[in-house]
């Protein structure tokens, strides 16, 4: 993940962060056969849950941000560096039911961003309201967070892989 400002081009900012998801949720349809051990990308260790978590908060984070700038408010940063932390839960095994879970909630999200952003004029993408990145930006940098699904990646043959890497 860069947090250098996002480069934008001609792109839909709404199909950029619906296909960010339908990307992560079609790595972690594989994560299901995760073995329980963190795979290391930049010298730090992730697993479905913390990627699926990451995602989620990031969405959730920005969201926030664009809401409060629309709103004439301040926003509250996020200070938790949570990209640098692996809870206990984040070690949990990632079972269907998880997958399900992940599928509903970013499924949701994804609707979400795509409603807002489809309904905000190029001139509000390009010139937003508030301090911090445009609107546009900041789709082109939510976009981005296939990094952390990507960390996890494919894992169709993870579990006969016996380095605890995911298989290229």
């Amino acid at each position: 993940m860069s947090d250098e400002t996002p480069i934008t081009d001609g792109r839909d900012p709404a199909l950029l962060v619906t296909e960010m998801i339908d990307h992560v949720l079609t790595l972690a349809a594989t994560w299901t056969a995760w073995d329980g051990r963190p795979l290391y990308t930049d010298e730090r260790s992730y697993t479905p849950h913390k990627a699926i978590r990451r995602v989620t908060d990031h969405l959730i984070d920005h969201l926030a941000e664009l809401e409060a700038r629309l709103a004439g408010e301040r926003t509250i940063p996020d200070r938790w560096h949570a990209s640098a932390s692996t809870t206990p839960g984040d070690l949990a095994t990632f079972t269907d039911h998880d997958l399900d879970e992940a599928k509903s909630r970013l499924t949701r999200l994804a609707r979400i961003w795509a409603a807002r952003l489809n309904a905000l004029t190029p001139d509000q993408l390009d010139h937003s309201p508030g301090e911090g990145w445009t609107f546009r930006q900041l789709a082109f940098h939510l976009a981005e967070s296939t990094y952390y699904a990507d960390a996890v990646g494919n894992l169709t043959n993870h579990a006969s892989d016996t380095c605890g890497w995911p298989s290229p």
